[in-house]
């Protein structure tokens, strides 16, 4: 079609979010908000053996690919002018890899290197427990990256060699795709933001840098990680991919980056201290601004950097609280149980239920997050009787996504002092209305969702969008476009809802120490290992 004949809308902003599960691409009116066209691919997960997981960082950026030429197709044949697509952001915060060499490993290990043990004794232990959560805001957990990069470096031989011979970097997903859309090995950018970046524990939240003493600790060389920039300014130009014969967006600068968590509390513009959203994916989470304070836990939360919009901008901070499963308990419903065919049919059992008659469901499959970071817990369903059925069942798993974000929930007002009045929710979850309505009644307060669900692929683009040299998306609360919400009310009295509340407690008490994996009496440390990748170049 003629460029005349094209439908011009102002500039617009692209979008790639990359999860665990898929691929998409999205493309964003920068002056209004709206959500014009998107893409998405499935990625795989291997689980080679028992503990162990694998994706392949090719397949992942052939799917990002992938998305962002059939988003492009599509907007041509809504006749929308794709030239006038300004900047290409990326959201979500999983671990990753380079060029040809990548591990995912979850495997359970000692950890120690070249034989030397990397504690010696409690104080030691408590020492390092102190020191990295001054540092980084995270305590010692195998679901950051640096055990799991340590765990790599100690157990393929490979990744050990490409190291030593300057041959590899390391990076989260985030830096793996800008390197690659940049150039990879043909002048590649190899950076983070800061958002990324702090959730490696190597990261100093304070100094917004790489810490040496904890990449010492860690035994991490510092020049394979990438360098850490704001979430918001021109990292570098889109460029072509031979292999792939993809290239619509090539010059176009990819100009945010922002872990997935983040890019959700921007995209609900939760920009003043105190607010808060909670997304429902895989996982639950649910983060608070604190502003440029950076506030420290005493109930089981995280502290981590919620967004710098900029390099000359501040850094804003953010309590985190952390929940494994959410909407993974739905697919372990499907998928392990073989209960529903489809994820949605979850809500449907649920809503023919209407309770989960005294049934009470904690799946703590992989341990406990926040507030508890119990590893040693392990999923449970209780007060089963001959009545219980499959919707009951189905009920409790909805209930229990509620119950851990109301537990996090009264940690984050605790440590903040001031409750929330309502939350604000996102994510795939949300479009489950009796979930969204349990919510509210476990919580006592409205929850509001808004009508517009991709708020972390939104977030993302504000960021690219306000950058400097792009400033097509103005981020004061006053130039906002007003976002139109769905509001859920409590429908149960509060009385009703601490019992319910209490009898889970009192299930999440009965599922810890179902394994034993703490520290023996010699000082060393049995921890289990997670996702992690390291790239590599050949010579």
């Amino acid at each position: 079609m003629a460029a005349s004949d094209r439908v011009v809308l102002g500039p617009l902003v692209g979008s790639i979010d990359q999860g665990t599960s898929s691929s998409r691409f999205l493309v964003f009116n920068a002056k209004t908000a709206e959500l014009l066209s998107h893409h998405q691919v499935e990625i795989q997960q291997k689980f080679p053996k028992e503990g162990w997981v694998e994706q392949d960082p090719k397949e992942i950026l052939k799917s990002v690919h992938e998305c962002v030429e059939r988003t492009c197709e599509k907007l041509q044949q809504l006749n929308i002018d794709i030239t006038n697509i300004k900047g290409i952001p990326r959201g979500e915060n999983k671990p990753s890899e380079k060029d040809t060499s990548f591990y995912f490993v979850l495997k359970p290990l000692e950890l120690a290197t070249k034989g030397k043990q990397l504690w010696f004794g409690t104080r030691r232990l408590e020492n390092l427990f102190i020191t990295l959560l001054f540092r980084t805001g995270l305590p010692l957990s195998t679901y950051f990256s640096a055990v799991k990069l340590r765990w790599l470096l100690d157990n393929v031989e490979e990744i050990r060699q490409a190291v030593d011979d300057g041959r590899a970097m390391f990076g989260t997903i985030d830096s793996w795709l800008i390197w690659c859309l940049t150039g990879g090995k043909n002048g590649g950018v190899h950076c983070t933001d800061v958002t990324n970046a702090s959730r490696t524990m190597l990261f100093n939240i304070h100094s917004l840098d790489w810490d040496p003493e904890l990449c010492q600790f860690f035994d991490i060389p510092m020049e394979i990680l990438p360098k850490v920039r704001s979430s918001s300014e021109i990292y570098g130009l889109m460029k072509i991919c031979p292999s792939l014969k993809s290239g619509a967006l090539t010059g176009v600068p990819i100009s945010g980056c922002l872990g997935d968590q983040s890019a959700a509390l921007v995209g609900q513009m939760c920009f003043q201290d105190g607010q808060a959203k909670n997304t429902y994916g895989t996982g639950c989470f649910l983060l608070c601004n604190t502003g440029q304070k950076s506030v420290f836990s005493d109930h089981g939360l995280l502290t981590t950097i919620a967004y710098k919009l900029g390099r000359d901008k501040p850094v804003c901070y953010a309590l985190e609280g952390s929940v494994a499963i959410a909407g993974a308990v739905v697919r372990w419903l499907r998928d392990n149980l073989g209960i529903v065919k489809t994820s949605q049919e979850v809500e449907k059992l649920a809503a023919e239920a209407g309770t989960s008659y005294g049934c009470y469901f904690v799946p703590a499959f992989s341990g406990l997050y926040a507030p508890y970071w119990e590893p040693s817990a392990r999923g449970i369903i209780c007060g089963l009787t001959q009545f219980t059925n499959k919707n009951h069942i189905a009920f409790a798993a909805l209930e229990a996504v509620c119950f851990q974000t109301r537990e996090i929930l009264d940690a984050m007002n605790k440590d903040c002092g001031i409750p929330l009045s309502q939350l604000q929710v996102d994510g795939g979850m949300t479009n489950n209305k009796v979930l969204m309505q349990l919510q509210s009644d476990i919580l006592c307060i409205p929850v509001v969702k808004p009508s517009m669900p991709e708020t972390t692929a939104l977030g993302a683009a504000m960021a690219a969008g306000a950058a400097e040299g792009v400033g097509i998306w103005s981020l004061n609360p006053g130039d906002l476009t007003a976002v139109t919400c769905e509001r859920f009310e409590p429908q149960i009295n509060p009385e009703e809802s601490e019992y319910r509340y209490a009898r889970w407690k009192k299930a999440v008490m009965k599922s810890m120490d179902w394994e034993t994996s703490e520290a023996p009496s010699n000082g060393k440390l049995n921890i289990i290992a997670d996702q992690t990748l390291l790239i590599s170049q050949p010579a």
